[in-house]
């Protein structure tokens, strides 16, 4: 019985042992992508859609709109960033982004998805695009 016993144990471990690795490896620490507000630096868009962020130390973010926001693409235009109170930034929903246009007018843009961008990514944005 004690030999069974044993048998059945290293059978349930190793099969949880082979579940753990086909497991998916989880995603990175939610930290890792998190920046001070003063970090932000400066910003271009491609598209009405598109937004790419430098931060200092040479971080880059693409900012992924949730719709088109036309006045990024403005010659003048200003981006206007408010974080209301937030300590760090972390993902699309800690984004409050209005863009005003060379006329006065102000847009608000929603941010759907904020990207880390790999050294190779920056290196293929076109330089005028470039933060």
């Amino acid at each position: 019985m004690h030999r069974l016993g044993l048998l059945l144990i290293s059978a349930a471990l190793a099969s949880a042992g082979s579940l753990a690795a086909d497991a998916p490896a989880p995603p990175a620490p939610k930290s890792s992508l998190c920046f001070r507000p003063d970090a932000f630096q400066s910003w271009k868009a491609p598209n009405d859609t598109t937004i790419y962020i430098r931060l200092d130390h040479h971080r880059y973010y693409r900012l992924t709109l949730a719709a088109r926001c036309p006045e990024v693409l403005q010659p003048d235009s200003h981006l206007v960033t408010r974080f209301d109170g937030a300590n760090m930034v972390c993902d699309a929903l800690d984004w409050n982004i209005r863009v005003i246009g060379a006329l006065g007018f102000s847009q608000p843009c929603i941010v759907k998805a904020m990207t880390p961008l790999s050294p190779a990514e920056v290196t293929a944005i076109p330089k005028e695009l470039r933060p």
